[in-house]
């Protein structure tokens, strides 16, 4: 089985036993969540069914893996002439998540 889900802003496409980074999620590690906007889901038959926006009692469940932090981004702004500087550092923290099953 194959889908289509959406988190953080993002379409990721699944399959059970992929582990992804998504946007910060809550809940510890070795918790269960379930992603709830699944936008296409297609089983081993080749049969796909499309959201419109989202499939109907579609449910991608995943195990929290861990949380982390991406690499530091630096964001520098700065205006010639004018003496205006400004430096700043960004690091996004990431959630890892296992999927374990998608019911369709």
């Amino acid at each position: 089985m194959q889908a289509v889900i959406k988190t953080g802003g993002k379409q990721y496409t699944v399959n059970p036993g992929d582990i992804l980074d998504v946007e910060l999620l809550a809940g510890n590690p070795g918790d269960a969540i379930e992603f709830n906007e699944v936008l296409m889901v297609s089983n081993d038959k080749g049969e796909v069914q499309i959201g419109s926006p989202v499939v109907e009692k579609a449910v991608v469940k995943a195990k929290i893996v861990q949380e982390k932090k991406g690499k530091k981004i630096i964001v520098f702004k700065f205006k010639r002439r004018k003496d205006y500087r400004n430096k700043n550092g960004h690091r996004q923290r990431y959630t890892t998540v296992e999927i374990t099953d998608i019911v369709n």
